[in-house]
Parts: C-alpha cells; structure tokens; sequence
C-alpha cells in the first residue's frame, strides 16, 4: 500500500505515513508525559509572543501538540485497539504546518508558564521532522538547509568565499584574523548572518580573541555554526553541518569550541549535537558571551566605559533555553553606566519573533512584524535609544522589522560594543598557554 496520498488542487503529494512513523518515533517516555499532561488551561497562550500579537486562538501553544497527540491515541488508545481511534490525515498537516512553522520560534517561553512543565519546544522540534518527512515545511527554509550542506552555509558562504572575507576584513581593518591555524586552543566558528550581512562582529570577535592573548582560529572545514539542517527538521544535514565542527576541532586540537552570536546555533551545538551525533562531543562548547565572560573573571579583558544609554535584549536560546542569562549581564557590569533593563527581561524576556528558522520564511514576514510591536514597546519603555543583542539572527529580525515600521531607534551587538570599547592601555593579566 503507498504511503502517499493524491495531491489535492494540484499541490504536492504528502507522504502521511511518513510523517506518522517520525512522530511515533518519538511518543516515548517525557514524550508521552508530556502529551498526557495538558489540562488546556490556556496559559501558554499569554507567554506566547504569536499569540499577543495576533490574538489568534490558533497560535495557542498547546494546540501544537496536537498532531503528534493525534498519531500517538490512533496507535496507543483503548479506542485504538477496536479501531476506533481516527489517524492522523494530510488535512491535520497542511491545516497545522504553519503553526509548526512560521509561528513557533521554540524560545521556550510557554513552558516557563505551563503548570505542568510541558516542553512545547521539543515537540514542535520532532514535529518538523516529521512534517519534512511528509514533504512539507517552507520551501525557502528547506533551500537554506540544502545550500548549507552543498555550499558550507545557508547564505552560500563557501570555504572559499570565507577565505576570501577573512582576507579583506583583516586588511581592511589591520587585525590579525588567523584562518586554519595548525594548532589551537579554541575554534571559533561564524554565523553566515554576521559574515554576510554584519561583517564588523567578525572583526568585533577577532579584536576581543586577541587583546585577550587567545590562541585561537577559524577554519575552512568546519564554520558555520548555524544548523538549518536542524531548524528545518532536516536530521541528516544537521548530522552533517555537526561533523564538520566537529573534525575542524579535531584537526586543531582545539579543546573549546565559541559559538558567535547566534541563539539556535547554540542551541544546537551546546545541548543537541551530541544527540545527533550519538556520541559525546570531545570538545567544550562556549557561547560567545560565556566565553568573554570568562575572560574578564580572569582579568584578560579590560574595557573603557560606556556611557551612551541602552537596552539588551535577551536570545531565547542563549538566555532562557541556554543558561547564560547572567554572562552577558556580568559583561555589562563595570562597563556600561547607563544600562536599562527591559521589563520582563532576562529568562522571561520576549522572543524577537524570528529564532527557529522563522527569520528565514518570506511567508511569516507579516506576524514576525506583528511580534516586533511588543519588542518596541518594552524598549521604548526603557527611554533608551539603543536595543543591542547577542544573536545576530535576532538582530536581523529586528532590522528588517525596524525598517518595516520605519522605528527611529539603533539596534547593534554586543560583541561590536565590546570591542569598541576596549583598553589597549591596559595589558590582560593572563594569555592562553
């Protein structure tokens, strides 16, 4: 019997089964837990940044359970052992790909409210494997996948063109940027965003790496950190975009790995690589902001004060999802005079609306702006003039919505802020052996 069922008006065929055998896959222990826990109490809705936008019922967090609720009850249920229990259909996909898609940033928030601890993010994680399974997602969130599996990134920045970009930033802005150093105590890996689109933190990360006395490196083989393979449900591209870091590290010796300012692709190295992989990572995994935060606790990083007035918002997936909530704070701390803090902030603070792949989807253009409101009302609340971030994919989001809405104020990085406000006149207390 096929898998697939008949295209409907045209549209491509859907291989059902497929994506029942992905979501089964997983329906097992905290799975399952998590499944049989909601008591549709709605709570998640308003820790939901889709749904205060919109005010749109669907975009309800627990309503993305849903599909793989249903799969598990037509396998799993007393109604199921007299065939009684309805399976999952191509309608339920298609009618729910977008709320599994466009309208979910997994940043975690719901869970920080839902009374029964249930990790909406992990199963909307499992769940877009199984919708590309099925043969459905954005296509233009699939392409990125594919470009960084056959190019090196999902901007297309090949080893080549990285070498190329390395070169000129290096002489354009006399820093030492060491690309496939034999030997190294710390890889650092780059974003395609930042390489593409915000060249200075680049410069920005090479500037702190040194002034610090870092041994460090960038390499050919194994840069970019951002896993599209992972956020467009794509399991053996992410496999492969992991085992790429993961041999450059081996050929260095590097036993630190720095993720830049990306959220997922933090996510992503630091708690599921190892996963994928099926095998411990042999390597440390480091966030930019803990990195530097552990520089400056050893003295290595001084800086000049700050005293323009500014706002930080926090990456879900650095922040509430990566534990490093108190690293970028404790970077600030000392440095920056007129420091505001957004309010919620910190592990509560709102998403920017575009992590998870979602920035990548021209169709969710229109509720990633809608989101943005509640960004720009938290920061103009603050008086300040500056939104700066970590995450490069935030900060992306953030611009494209800025200019949207034509918003008059600044959005930058903190790396970039960091470094330009270092104290060369101050030599760091240590270096890297």
């Amino acid at each position: 019997m096929s898998t697939m069922t008949s295209p409907a008006d045209g549209a491509k065929p859907i291989d059902v089964a497929a994506a029942t055998a992905k979501l089964l896959g997983a329906t097992s222990g905290n799975m399952v837990t998590y499944l049989q826990s909601c008591v549709h109490c709605g709570q998640c809705a308003a820790a939901c940044h889709f749904y205060q936008a919109t005010k749109d019922p669907r975009h309800t967090p627990a309503l993305k359970l849903r599909p793989m609720l249903k799969a598990h009850r037509a396998k799993s249920s007393p109604l199921a052992w007299i065939g009684l229990a309805p399976a999952l259909t191509e309608r339920d996909l298609r009618e729910t790909e977008d709320l599994i898609f466009d309208t979910c940033t997994m940043c975690g928030r719901c869970t920080q409210v839902c009374p029964m601890g249930i990790d909406v993010a992990s199963i909307v994680q499992i769940s877009r494997q199984a919708y590309a399974a099925a043969g459905l997602g954005p296509s233009d969130l699939m392409a990125a996948a594919d470009a960084s599996r056959d190019k090196g990134s999902p901007l297309g920045l090949t080893p080549e063109k990285l070498e190329e970009r390395i070169e000129w930033l290096a002489d354009e802005n006399e820093v030492d940027i060491p690309l496939d150093k034999a030997k190294a105590d710390v890889l650092l890996t780059v974003s395609s965003i930042e390489t593409m689109k915000y060249p200075s933190s680049i410069v920005a990360m090479a500037k702190l790496m040194n002034h610090a006395g870092v041994n460090w490196t960038f390499s050919s083989k194994g840069y970019e950190s951002t896993n599209f393979g992972y956020l467009a449900g794509n399991t053996s591209v992410a496999r492969v975009m992991i085992e790429r870091i993961v041999a450059a590290t081996a050929a260095t010796g590097a036993k630190t790995v720095v993720i830049p300012e990306c959220g997922h692709a933090f996510g992503v190295m630091r708690y599921a690589a190892a996963n994928i992989l099926g095998r411990p990572l042999p390597f440390e995994v480091r966030h930019i902001t803990e990195y530097l935060a552990d520089l400056k606790r050893q003295g290595r990083l001084r800086l000049k004060p700050m005293a323009d007035a500014f706002t930080y918002h926090d990456p879900c997936q650095i922040s509430r999802r990566g534990g490093a909530t108190a690293d970028a704070r404790y970077l600030l701390d000392g440095f920056a005079t007129d420091f505001r803090e957004m309010s919620p902030t910190g592990n509560f603070n709102w998403c920017c609306g575009g992590g998870g792949g979602v920035q990548a989807m021209g169709r969710a253009a229109d509720v990633r702006h809608k989101v943005f409101k509640i960004k720009m009302d938290q920061v103009e609340a603050t008086g300040a003039n500056t939104l700066i971030s970590a995450c490069s994919n935030c900060r992306l989001t953030m611009d494209e919505s800025k200019a949207h809405y034509h918003w008059p104020h600044e959005i930058g990085s903190l790396v970039e802020i960091l470094a330009d406000h270092l104290d060369d006149t101050a030599r760091p207390a240590a270096a890297a052996e």
